[in-house]
């Protein structure tokens, strides 16, 4: 029997080889942004790593009863592989689903089940529902303890992200300065270690661990690695866009590929850089460019690793557009309306579109990079939006079943693409 993934020109067998499975989602990213932060970063002409993935597809996000998609609902899309409602996690607004294989649970749980070692990793708390609705199904997101016992007790090898007060009973102060907000009187750190789980919390404590460490919990914050506000908030607040303690999203990538591929094991590893979504719907410039700095790095990492294991598929996609952020071009002092005498920037553009530059509304215009002729320009950021929105994704892929990828793509066709690797058939 032949599998066909949706437009997709190239044949492949049931009986294919398996593969390992690098997902990473930097939630809510678009071709604009990633274009803005190109531009930004290494200039007009350069390449990310997001840029030299070789197979591209356009990326199709609305859900079961919206043309709007949420991060809960997305998460879940690409879990189950199946259409489910804005409002669900893990479940189709509270009712129970079969995944596109017609297994109970979702390619996570049933790669588990296969003996598959599974991991995840996030930038934000380890409820977010990007990586969590791989392991967890609850009827509302807001229930984020129980979703963190959820993925604890998956069976996952590798967890690594931010949170700790979610595993911590009410009152009892963890390593990073904060009290639980468990009313459970549960102390899911206590339960972990005693699970078998090496307990970590800094970058240092996780690239001091042997290859060979079985099953890791990474608890690098309270709550999430970085600030979501606005930059003027930030800047009223003292506060960096970033925890600059905690490791980022490309180094959790790195060290949770260690672990996971040691013994040549199979595996399926989920990442999650989550404030390119938070920070766009903060309007907040220069942190979603910092955001995307990070999730390149992660995309980078991946790259790396399967230039040294041709079995190995590396995937990225976001399930919306978040805010919907567009470069505006700059013509120059005394040409464009968007430049206040001063060299400042207009607060808005002229169809009342807030405009940031490097420091907010109001401030200086960013500065691209050189282009290959060695010219910079200025341009500005405008949202039209803090919503997210279902238009200007891509999906990538690059190694093994890479070419998997068709030019258009549901957002249940991720689940397919990555069934098929780990499982050498079609759903």
């Amino acid at each position: 029997m032949l599998l066909l993934i949706q437009g997709c020109d190239h044949v492949h067998h049931d009986d294919q080889e398996k593969g390992n499975v690098i997902f990473i989602h930097p939630d809510g990213y678009s071709l604009s942004a990633w274009h803005a932060y190109r531009v930004l970063h290494i200039g007009p002409d350069g390449n990310l790593a997001w840029d030299q993935l070789p197979y591209l597809s356009v990326y199709r996000a609305h859900v079961r009863n919206s043309l709007a998609p949420t991060s809960h609902a997305g998460g879940t899309i690409h879990a189950y592989g199946v259409k489910v409602g804005r409002n669900s996690f893990g479940l189709d607004e509270g009712a129970s689903i079969q995944s596109a294989s017609g297994y109970s649970g979702s390619l996570m749980m049933e790669a588990i089940e296969s003996g598959i070692r599974c991991g995840i990793v996030n930038s934000g708390h380890l409820a977010e529902p990007g990586t969590a609705a791989m392991l967890a199904r609850v009827k509302s997101r807001k229930n984020r303890t129980e979703v963190v016992s959820q993925v604890l007790s998956s069976g996952a090898k590798v967890i690594l992200g931010g949170g700790e007060i979610l595993f911590l009973p009410t009152g009892t102060v963890g390593r990073h300065g904060r009290p639980g907000i468990r009313d459970d009187n549960r102390n899911l750190i206590e339960e972990a270690i005693a699970d078998g789980f090496t307990v970590v919390y800094t970058s240092e404590e996780l690239a001091a661990l042997p290859d060979d460490t079985d099953k890791v919990l990474g608890l690098f914050v309270a709550e999430d690695t970085y600030n979501t506000v606005s930059e003027e908030k930030l800047r009223s607040r003292g506060l960096p866009p970033y925890n600059e303690d905690a490791p980022d999203v490309g180094e959790m990538t790195r060290e949770a590929l260690r672990f996971l591929s040691y013994g040549d094991d199979q595996f399926f590893l989920m990442v999650e850089e989550e404030a390119t979504d938070n920070f766009a719907n903060q309007n907040n410039a220069s942190g979603l460019f910092e955001a995307y700095a990070r999730a390149d790095r992660a995309i980078a990492e991946g790259r790396s690793f399967i230039a040294e294991r041709d079995d190995t598929l590396l995937i990225t996609a976001a399930d919306s557009n978040a805010s919907g952020v567009q470069l505006i071009a700059l013509l120059g002092q005394g040409k464009d309306k968007l430049l206040k005498p001063d060299g400042t920037l207009m607060e808005a553009m002229a169809n009342g579109a807030p405009v940031d530059g490097v420091d907010g509304t109001g401030t200086q215009p960013f500065q691209s990079a050189p282009d290959a002729a060695g010219q910079t320009f200025s341009f500005a950021v405008a949202w039209p939006t803090s919503r997210d929105l279902p238009g200007g994704v891509l999906a990538r892929a690059e190694g093994f079943n890479g070419d998997l990828l068709p030019p258009n793509l549901d957002n249940t066709g991720i689940y397919r693409i990555l069934y098929q690797t780990l499982f050498g058939r079609e759903p």
